[in-house]
């Protein structure tokens, strides 16, 4: 199992020194990755999880400038809110200047409120589409082609793209989400599945609607990818997390190993640098190596 840590680049607390923190331990654990997590402007009812949220673009830029030993992924971006040209453009600039470490993950989104917030309140019930669009407009644009592109809500004719990507079109492309159009999406176009608040139980009746799409698409099966909250002891909320004693939390990532999944981005609810730290290395130290006897 590889590792990677979901930055506290959100939630009230978020900071520079927690986020910093989280990358120079992970990067001493010798985990491979972190995520930032994306939400531009929430309505107040969600304002206790995503009220701060530091941008996820902009936080790998920073992380991946001081960091040049991790890979930077975003868990997820959500697509639809933004212009997908200017995405392209953000994304391909993060990796070639980080020397080709960017994980570009991505979702439709599930908050009609934030979608009308920045003006885009008609895209929310077309989002899939948009989504699946962008992914072929990306790979279009990073392979390096001029050819020209036409879809739904895309068209170029004439245009040059630079900087390319330093991995060119084959920037891994992670889809999340949990509905079946995400996972036909994963199979049908993904490099990566990336599942978010999902036990081993519920990730397994996922595989095979993902394993069909890639076989119906001619494509091969998606890396099987998790992103889970991480508690010591018993829930704090009724949030899925791997939680429990060492032994519970050992068996549950062991769980998810069964089923292909080979990397687990884990999420501790801190944003204090120093209890973040507290918690990776406790983590790091009691159940990574447990997990792998």
């Amino acid at each position: 199992m590889d590792y990677g840590l979901c930055l506290p680049n959100f939630r009230d607390g978020a900071s520079r020194e927690g986020m910093e923190a989280g990358a120079e331990t992970a990067r001493r654990l010798g985990w491979s990755t972190v995520w930032t997590t994306d939400h531009v402007m929430v309505p107040r009812s969600a304002a206790d999880d995503y009220g701060t949220n530091y941008d996820a673009i902009a936080v790998l830029a920073w992380i991946g400038a001081r960091f040049p030993e991790l890979k930077l992924g975003t868990s997820v971006i959500v697509v639809p809110q933004r212009n997908a040209v200017v995405l392209a453009k953000e994304l391909a600039s993060i990796d070639a200047l980080s020397g080709g470490r960017l994980i570009a993950g991505v979702g439709a989104g599930w908050n009609e409120e934030e979608f009308a917030n920045l003006g885009v309140a008609d895209r929310f019930h077309v989002r899939g589409a948009y989504l699946d669009e962008t992914i072929d407009l990306w790979r279009h644009l990073w392979s390096g082609s001029r050819e020209p592109f036409e879809g739904r809500f895309h068209r170029s004719d004439d245009f040059v793209f630079a900087p390319l990507p330093a991995q060119g079109g084959a920037v891994p492309i992670v889809v999340g989400g949990r509905a079946e159009p995400a996972l036909r999406r994963a199979g049908g176009k993904g490099d990566w599945y990336h599942s978010s608040a999902t036990s081993a139980a519920k990730y397994a009746q996922r595989v095979p609607v993902i394993r069909a799409a890639a076989e119906a698409a001619g494509r091969p099966m998606p890396r099987l990818t998790a992103r889970a909250w991480t508690e010591f002891g018993a829930a704090t909320s009724d949030h899925y997390a791997i939680r429990g004693s060492v032994e519970e939390m050992v068996a549950e990532i062991r769980a998810f190993a069964a089923l292909g999944v080979d990397h687990l981005a884990v999420w501790f609810d801190a944003t204090d640098p120093d209890e973040l730290v507290q918690l990776m290395e406790r983590f790091g130290r009691q159940v990574v190596p447990a997990v792998e006897i």
